[in-house]
């Protein structure tokens, strides 16, 4: 081979290995501008969640209110409440003054009789059957009193039916009130005393306890 030649042959490589490494360089720069051209994947974050809100217990134990205590707008005193006939003698009248009509008239001394309004100087009332109407305030007294309903009524010695009979009691007997249980109530008249059932008698509430 002349010297012509090798030179010729020479220059050839040089330029084929310039080549291939200006390709292979392109190539990386390439590869390196697409990897810096895509996002860092970013860090998963854990988004807070709504906590489920508490439902409230319904099967819990039911609460009963205790009824509101009404009161007259003259005394104050509690509406309904027991009173009784002051005399031997008291006009009911249709309304609260003495203008309305008499409707009843009560005659036994120290009937029980329940209070159910107030206006002015004048009471509502009614007795067992449920008979009434307006009464002046100076015919009734606050004593306590109640009508045997029942005839024959025994009357124990304690509040305890199978306590000893003190005495026994008429249907319509008005007798004094003593202190009472949720059952029972000590009731005085004509001399004899005793306790009996307060389904007996009549001018207490089945609620209503007293010492």
């Amino acid at each position: 081979m002349t010297g012509s030649k090798i030179l010729a042959a020479v220059s050839s490589i040089a330029i084929l290995v310039g080549a291939i490494w200006s390709v292979s360089g392109n190539a990386s720069g390439a590869q390196s501008k697409s990897n810096a051209s895509q996002p860092a994947p970013s860090a998963q974050t854990n988004k807070p969640q709504a906590k489920p809100v508490a439902k409230p217990a319904t099967d819990g134990p039911d609460v009963q209110l205790s009824k509101p205590l009404r009161r007259g707008p003259v005394t104050h005193l509690p509406i309904p409440r027991y009173v009784s006939l002051k005399g031997s003698k008291g006009n009911v009248r249709r309304g609260p003054s003495l203008s309305h009509r008499i409707d009843w008239v009560f005659t036994h001394p120290g009937m029980p009789l329940k209070v159910t309004a107030e206006f002015g100087h004048w009471r509502r009332v009614e007795d067992n059957e449920g008979q009434g109407g307006w009464i002046h305030y100076t015919l009734i007294s606050g004593v306590r009193n109640v009508i045997v309903m029942q005839d024959m009524v025994s009357l124990h010695a304690r509040p305890d039916p199978k306590s000893a009979v003190t005495a026994k009691a008429q249907a319509g007997a008005i007798a004094g009130l003593g202190a009472c249980t949720h059952d029972w109530c000590e009731i005085e008249g004509s001399g004899a005393d005793g306790w009996l059932p307060k389904t007996e008698i009549w001018g207490v509430d089945p609620d209503e306890t007293r010492d």
